[in-house]
């Protein structure tokens, strides 16, 4: 009997055993698509950088969800104001101005939470961005290109002050912006980079990459230099005075409000024709679809790394967006011209 129940108990503990190594990992699947933002890569840069003493690096938010680092701030606005009580799905309209990224964050965000919203965008951004918005069942406005974001922001004020249950998320002045970027963005430069990055680049839109990121990186080590990208034509944070320019997502013409002017060491000026140039040939020779502001980023960025004093460091520049959404642009238009007057070889 006792050799018999002794054999027993070893038989079940060997099939629970057995139960235990065969179940499965915890799922890795995410609830939605929002938990699927942030963390994304960072890679060097090896064939542009010819002639840098420095080492750079991109960090490729061309691989949020949407493609875009507005991902985060679209995630961070709607939170922020649903955990405030603001908002309500099914009940409140998102109205937002938008040169096109940030907008299409919110769609995404706004389509998987079940919000209507309502975007107004200058009517120069490119046929991809109204084309993503559309899709994600947003409504669009248009605003004259001449006025550039200040235009686009009056007419959203204007949609707000006469759509019932409104609520407009001001990306510009939102402080949920910024706070993201702190506590995400910027822990994920320090980690990555195994606290060794010693410049952070950042084109300027809303300012609140460089603002929130920024912050978190000198909080770590206040050596580390942040430098802001802006157009040529359009330096207003250089003292000059605002002007249409080709990079899509920075140079608004104005200094936002969300931006800590204080906590950038240097203002980086790029041109339009060099932001594309450089965005070309990221693809060319790096392999990296990029969008315009991407190149303004990088052109920056490989500038820095070529300054003697910074030798031996590592600057890491933010990639904002994918290049696919600026097919229709003056960045890949003779590329364009060239696919669409291909021939069927006989």
């Amino acid at each position: 009997m006792g050799s018999a129940g002794s054999n027993a108990k070893a038989a079940q503990s060997s099939v629970r055993a057995t139960v235990i190594q065969q179940a499965p990992e915890a799922s890795k699947i995410a609830k939605d698509v929002t938990e699927l933002i942030g963390n994304t890569p960072l890679v060097y840069l090896n064939k542009l950088t010819e002639g840098c003493v420095a080492r750079v690096a991109a960090k490729l938010e061309i691989m949020e969800p949407c493609s875009s680092v507005k991902d985060r701030i679209a995630y961070s606005m709607i939170t922020d104001a649903e955990e405030k009580g603001l908002i309500t799905p099914g009940v409140s309209v998102l109205i937002e101005a938008t040169s096109g990224n940030t907008g299409i964050g919110l769609a995404f965000m706004a389509a998987a939470k079940g919000y209507k919203i309502i975007l107004t965008m200058p009517a120069s951004m490119s046929l991809e961005r109204r084309t993503i918005l559309m899709a994600f069942g947003a409504e669009l406005v248009l605003s004259d290109p001449i006025l550039g974001m200040n235009g686009a922001i009056k007419k959203a004020e204007e949609l707000a002050a006469k759509t019932p249950y409104s609520y407009m998320l001001q990306q510009f002045v939102n402080p949920a912006n910024p706070k993201v970027h702190y506590e995400t963005t910027g822990p994920e430069l320090w980690k990555g980079t195994g606290g060794k990055i010693d410049g952070f680049v950042s084109g300027i839109g809303t300012g609140g990459t460089i603002t929130g990121a920024g912050k978190y990186l000198k909080e770590q080590n206040p050596d580390i230099k942040l430098y802001g990208v802006e157009p040529v034509e359009s330096a207003v944070l250089s003292g000059g005075k605002p002007g249409p320019h080709k990079i899509q997502g920075i140079g608004a013409g104005f200094i936002p409000a969300v931006l800590a002017v204080d906590l950038i060491d240097e203002v980086v000026q790029v041109s339009s024709e060099e932001a594309i140039e450089t965005a070309k040939s990221l693809a060319l020779k790096e392999g990296l679809l990029v969008g315009i502001s991407s190149g303004a980023a990088a052109a920056a960025a490989i500038k820095i790394a070529k300054r003697p004093e910074n030798e031996g460091k590592l600057i890491v520049a933010v990639f904002p967006s994918f290049g696919e959404r600026y097919l229709s642009t003056v960045l890949f238009q003779d590329i364009k011209k060239e696919a669409e007057s291909m021939i069927v070889e006989p």
